[in-house]
């Protein structure tokens, strides 16, 4: 199920009443990266409540954005319920809401105090969660399911690139060419994009579907989607070029097996990008244990398939990759147009092309081998979305990093320490029993309010949680100067803010061994352990890989110690 898809499925009517407003405030330090992303919305939230804009204030705009994770459809929706259109009369939430009422009603008439009121009505509601039946478990050997299932390897590529590389038109296009979107849906998007006088975006639109990315022309979030070839069933996974949405970026790289790097062979340009957020986004994906990567070099039809503009274009990609700290036998390069979809799926027939005789993109993404899955380890997976859906209040969904599941299972979330379970499963929109490491799984929880579940948590095996920290030691790869003070720390959709305490080493790059003690600062390319403090405890385990912002820049990478 894609990210848009959970989203549209949502049921906004019965969440809109639970939610009281949200713990956001003016006085929340947010991130440059969150100031950016609040900004845009609360723009967007104003402008599609349009003469109904003044009935709420702008707290309450991004109150609403910052407990919907900056969802503006959800936040319209929720304003108008709420301040500009609200019911008069406000049905009871469910049953259980009722038959308090009915019984603080009775109580009430036999003269009754509140506190009994209270009490009795607390009692039901005890009554209601205790007797919620556990979902069963069929107790079923995963792995051994999974060795007879035959099933086809699955595989996740993250798609990377300076803005207006054309990643998402790419993408349109591959999901149109394997027929996993027909040409109808494709005309639909390309009169509303003509409406909107930009017509060349409908193949993006495949995968940009919220307003505010098809406003703008540009991905905000990570989009997903998916498709099947004879071998292989992989999932897309889109990230934002544009540098104020690094962190989504780094969300979906550390979801990935391999990369798709595009860069645009537009004269011009390719030099742009290399300046921009192609060699950050190179840096950030390598840091993030990607080591595949496929070079897109697109729109190579706007100079004429010039063969020489592609070899200057390779020759200059394999220096920073393999600086970078690629091995060049792991990077493939393919010519190709994304909007014409030359050389993704079929073999370009335009006679200009000739001159390559290698594979198309599908066939190189076929020819790469997913990550070692640590199936034989305890669950970790960490939480990609969280939503509400048809078949339970409470849904999330995610990569599993680690292990295996199955339904009826208990987890254990954290940082919360919540215990929930899984009621039940679903594996490329189709229910499931189980599931296992390396695949994106949709979850059905039970039994958990949904307070204790957020995007970036983790989901872990409550007889072998991880722990949440809020000191560590991590060895990184410095991208800029780094000295003790404040840093952004990134693990997935995790981010938090911490500091620099400590750089007890600088290393060897080869050997790993210490070559000077204490350093006052660390210098761009250098190895080096250092010592974080966080502001507060996070899940985080030796092996995970983190990133380190600072005032909007990636300044280092590297692994827990």
């Amino acid at each position: 199920m894609s990210r848009h898809q959970a989203y549209r499925n949502y049921d906004y009517e019965n969440d809109l009443e639970e939610y009281d407003g949200g713990n956001y405030s003016d006085e929340e330090e947010l991130s440059p990266e969150d100031e950016a992303q609040m900004k845009a919305a609360t723009a967007e939230v104003s402008t599609a409540l349009g003469n109904e804009a003044h009935k709420v204030s702008t707290a309450q705009i991004q109150q609403s954005l910052w407990h919907t994770y900056y969802d503006v459809d959800k936040t319209v929706a929720y304003l108008l319920n709420k301040f500009i259109a609200p019911p008069t009369t406000k049905p009871p939430k469910n049953k259980e809401a009722a038959s308090n009422k009915k019984l603080a009603s009775s109580t009430k008439k036999k003269g009754g105090s509140d506190e009994k009121t209270d009490q009795a009505a607390d009692g039901v509601k005890a009554l209601k969660i205790n007797d919620t039946p556990l979902p069963k478990s069929k107790n079923l050997d995963v792995l051994s399911e999974f060795e007879k299932s035959k099933s086809k390897k699955s595989a996740s590529f993250v798609v990377v690139g300076h803005v207006d590389a054309g990643k998402s038109t790419l993408m349109g296009r591959l999901l149109l060419d394997l027929n996993f979107v027909d040409q109808r849906t494709i005309e639909r998007y390309r009169k509303e994009a003509e409406s909107m006088g930009k017509s060349s975006f409908a193949l993006a639109w495949v995968l940009d579907q919220r307003t505010e990315e098809r406003s703008r022309g540009i991905t905000i979030d990570i989009a997903t989607n998916k498709f099947e070839t004879a071998t292989t069933s992989f999932t897309i996974l889109d990230a934002p070029g544009h540098r104020d949405f690094i962190p989504n970026m780094i969300a979906g790289a550390s979801q990935a097996d391999f990369a798709i790097l595009v860069v645009d062979a537009a004269t011009g340009a390719f030099e742009s990008g290399l300046k921009g957020q192609t060699r950050e986004h190179a840096l950030l994906i390598r840091s993030m244990g990607v080591s595949r990567v496929l070079v897109a070099v697109n729109k190579l039809d706007t100079v004429g398939w010039s063969q020489e503009r592609f070899d200057e274009i390779e020759q200059q990609v394999s220096g920073f990759l393999s600086a970078t700290g690629f091995q060049l036998t792991n990077v493939s390069f393919v010519p190709v147009s994304g909007l014409l979809g030359d050389n993704l799926v079929n073999r370009s027939q335009d006679p200009a092309a000739s001159w390559f005789t290698g594979e198309t993109l599908v066939k190189e993404l076929e020819n790469s081998e997913p990550m070692v899955r640590a199936l034989d380890k305890p669950l970790r997976m960490t939480i990609s979305e969280v939503f509400r859906s048809t078949q339970s209040p409470l849904t999330i969904s995610g990569r599993i990093d680690a292990g295996s599941l199955q339904a009826g299972d208990a987890l254990l979330i954290q940082p919360s320490g919540e215990k929930a379970y899984i009621k039940s499963l679903e594996l490329d929109s189709e229910p499931v029993d189980w599931a296992v490491a390396g695949q994106n799984v949709v979850i059905h929880l039970s039994n958990i309010d949904p307070i204790h579940v957020r995007v970036g948590d983790i989901v872990c095996d409550p007889k072998s949680p991880i722990g949440c920290i809020d000191t560590f030691t991590v060895k990184v790869l410095a991208f800029d100067i780094l000295m003790p003070g404040q840093v952004d720390v990134h693990r997935g959709r995790l981010h938090a803010s911490g500091q620099i305490m400590e750089m007890p080493a600088l290393l060897d790059k080869v050997k790993g061994t210490v070559v000077k003690k204490n350093p006052k600062i660390v210098k761009p390319a250098s190895v080096a352990r250092i010592r974080i403090k966080m502001g507060s405890k996070v899940p985080l385990e030796a092996g995970q890989r983190v990133v380190l912002r600072s005032n909007g820049e990636t300044i280092a990478a590297g692994l827990l110690e």
